[in-house]
């Protein structure tokens, strides 16, 4: 009887010591496996990281591409504001330049010397004189005011000199004589003075 205990205990512990070598077996075979879980997670997790560093650059890019569009737009808006607005500040220049020689003609009558004229004609400058000057205060109202020269130095930006002449007792580049007068409107130069200046 007790051989039968023994065997059987041989038996199992034969049993048993298969059962571990099976039991190591398998583990070898289950570990390689894990490790090559291990690699290609590895493996994709660079990918992952990679195409993450990728999208990043992108997005980057883009947020740059967005700044740059943006600024470009504010540019855009500010020229188109400063366009619209010297177009309405200066919406009058055509109109005044047609006007200007009208006023020029004004002048020309107005200069004559009407001391030999008889009453009539004296009285036909007289309204001349009426209308120029009602002309001349609508042009000052819409800022538009004549260059004042004479006497100054010359300015090729806002003069333009026809003729020189030596003239006594003035140093040479002034303005002795001024042919035809130069107006601005605000601040813009809308016609140059034609003037004569000394050697």
């Amino acid at each position: 009887m007790e051989n039968n205990k023994n065997n059987n205990q041989n038996e199992e512990i034969l049993e048993n010591g298969q059962e571990d070598s099976q039991k190591v077996e398998l583990e070898k075979e289950i570990k390689p496996e894990k490790k090559e879980k291990k690699i290609l997670k590895k493996d994709h997790d660079e990918k992952f990281l990679k195409e993450i560093e990728e999208l990043k650059s992108k997005n980057v890019d883009l947020n740059n591409k967005i700044l740059y569009s943006q600024a470009e737009f504010a540019n855009y808006k500010k020229r188109k504001e400063t366009e619209v607005s010297n177009m309405l500040k200066y919406s009058n220049m055509d109109i005044v330049l047609e006007i200007l020689p009208i006023v020029d003609n004004f002048e020309r009558a107005i200069k004559l010397d009407d001391t030999n004229l008889n009453d009539e004609l004296s009285k036909f400058l007289e309204g001349f004189k009426m209308i120029y000057t009602h002309l001349v205060e609508t042009l000052k109202k819409f800022e538009v005011v004549e260059i004042d020269c004479l006497n100054k130095s010359f300015d090729p930006n806002f003069e333009q000199a026809l003729m020189t002449a030596k003239v006594s007792d003035v140093e040479a580049g002034i303005v002795v004589e001024v042919l035809q007068k130069g107006y601005m409107l605000k601040d813009k130069m809308i016609r140059p003075a034609l003037v004569k200046v000394s050697e």
